[in-house]
Formats: structure tokens, C-alpha cells, sequence
């Protein structure tokens, strides 16, 4: 197992005092790549040899977001592999060592040049040996259902800073999207609890996507797709929980 610390800094937080849902998505992605760089597969070395981590489903549950100069320590490990995909589990703690948050991501090895999957190395399996302890149960293979209409629905362009290394939308890009979506009242009461995310397709750099938000049959659950307003194609799926901040 690999474990960071971390400060929660100003530009993190929101207008509560608190770190925002992107800043922990972030923090996790960091950890991920810290954990890389300690067994010699530093993320840009990989990419000078065309090769990435690709996101293609994740869940977090937040019980409640760390404060302005709050410590918090993320803990993460691989709990299964396939020939070319791994679940990375997380845990994140508060300074007292209380479970604050978890998140559980189903991540591809794959060729970045090709935008195809390859074998993940065995040296990479070797160094990370599996854990089979799951940091939170739930089924990130399982499809979210699509919407083609919604009560809410936003377009995005995609700009230069919404491109990750791997070429593509960054998922931490979608979940802020995802925020902007969210009806006032929600978003000024409440606070993310859970999201649950599956990422199908790539979008790129000058596409315009169209997001759609729609209420579930649960209370303060929403349903989300994310489409590429030119040939309609769905890019992510997603959902969300939102519990009374006050």
C-alpha cells in the first residue's frame, strides 16, 4: 500500500472553507501518480514511450470534505488486474485518522498513439502487488443508464486546458461540467456525496459536448450523459448523490 499527505491550500477550496469535489478527484489522480513514481514508472516517462493510464470507470463517497489548511492523508493500492486493466482502491483520512472519503477506479493501460489497450507490464504487477481488500463495495462494471433529454442541459466547448497527457478530456474536467449542472439549489444546500462515473468515449480539443442533468426517482440523485454535439456520440455517464450540507 502507498499513502501521501497532503494540505488542503486557498486556491482548493470552495466558498465554504472546504476543499471542492475537483480538488479531492485531483488529489486522488496525484496520489495515483505518486504511487507510480515510486516504483520507477514516472507517468511522463511512460508517455515518452507513447504509453498512459486510462480512467474508465470510478466511484467516490465523500462524508464530508477537509477544511482550509486541514491535513489529510490519501492511502491507495491495486486490489485486482487483468491483462491490461487495474482497480486502484483509495481511502482518505482526516488528521485525527478518521475515514473521511473513498473512491474505487477501474483504470486501462493503453497505447496512446494507437488509442488502443495493451498488456500492462509484468515488472508493473510485480512492484504492485495486489491487495484484495476493497476500500468501498460497489459494482464499477455496471452501466449507468443514458438520457437523451433532460431538464437541465448545458453545451461546454472543449478548450486547450481541458487536455490531459493522454490527449483527451480529463475525467476531472467532466466532473466540473458535471458541477455546473447542477440546479442552484441543490449546489448552494448541499454537498457531492457520492459520484459515480463511466467514461465510453474520448472527446477532444474544439469539440462542443452537451451535457444533460436530469433528477432520479431517489431524492437529490441526479442522472448525467455527456454527449459530442457533433455526431451524438455518448461520452460519459454518471451519477450522483447530494446530502444536506447544514
Amino acid at each position: 500500500m502507498f499513502e501521501k499527505q497532503y494540505k488542503v491550500r486557498y486556491f482548493e477550496v470552495n466558498q465554504y472553507g472546504e476543499a471542492s469535489p475537483i480538488t479531492i478527484l485531483k488529489l486522488l489522480e496525484e496520489t495515483a501518480a505518486s504511487h507510480c513514481l515510486s516504483i520507477n514508472y514516472d507517468l511522463y516517462d511512460l508517455m515518452k514511450k507513447g504509453i498512459g493510464w486510462v480512467l474508465l470507470a470510478g466511484y467516490m463517497k465523500m462524508e464530508r470534505y477537509p477544511s482550509y489548511k486541514e491535513n489529510i492523508i490519501i492511502r491507495t493500492w491495486l486490489s485486482k488486474y487483468t491483462k491490461i486493466r487495474a482497480v486502484r482502491e483509495n481511502i482518505i483520512f482526516d488528521e485525527q485518522g478518521n475515514i473521511i472519503g473513498r473512491a474505487k477506479g477501474l483504470w486501462l493501460f493503453f497505447d496512446i498513439k494507437r488509442r488502443r489497450p495493451i498488456k500492462i507490464f509484468d515488472d508493473i504487477k510485480e512492484k504492485w502487488p495486489c491487495f484484495p481488500e476493497e476500500s468501498i463495495k460497489n459494482d464499477i462494471s455496471k452501466k449507468i443508464k443514458v438520457i437523451d433529454s433532460a431538464k437541465y442541459v448545458k453545451k461546454f466547448h472543449i478548450h486547450r486546458f481541458d487536455i490531459d497527457s493522454n490527449k483527451h478530456v480529463n475525467n476531472v474536467t467532466y466532473l466540473k461540467w458535471l458541477m455546473e449542472s447542477i440546479p442552484n439549489e441543490i449546489f448552494d444546500n448541499y454537498f457531492l456525496h457520492i459520484i459515480d462515473g463511466r467514461f465510453i468515449a474520448e472527446a477532444h480539443y474544439g469539440d462542443i459536448i452537451k451535457f444533460f442533468t436530469e433528477s432520479d426517482d431517489c431524492n437529490n440523485t441526479f442522472i448525467h450523459t455527456i454527449k459530442n454535439l457533433d455526431d451524438e456520440k455518448v461520452c460519459a455517464t454518471a451519477k450522483t448523490v447530494w446530502k444536506k450540507r447544514f
